[in-house]
């Protein structure tokens, strides 16, 4: 998967209600549901009940994160 594929496909659904998946170590699974909120060169961020969450699309290319959108 490309990053310029990764990072259009965040920017085409700005806006929208996803859900965010994070895998973390020793099998910590962390889930944010929230609006695709801003984008930069690196990193994407969702508003989840008022706070600013930020995440990598290398992360999102790795499997490290999940995005749903709903």
């Amino acid at each position: 998967m490309n990053i310029d594929i990764v990072k259009n496909k965040i920017e085409n659904n700005l806006n929208k209600k996803v859900v965010v998946t994070v895998y973390g170590m020793r099998n910590k699974i962390s889930r944010y549901e929230g609006i695709l909120y801003k984008t930069y060169p690196n990193i994407f961020t969702i508003l989840s009940d008022g706070v600013e969450k930020s995440f990598s699309y290398n992360d999102y290319i790795t499997g490290y994160i999940k995005v749903k959108l709903l």
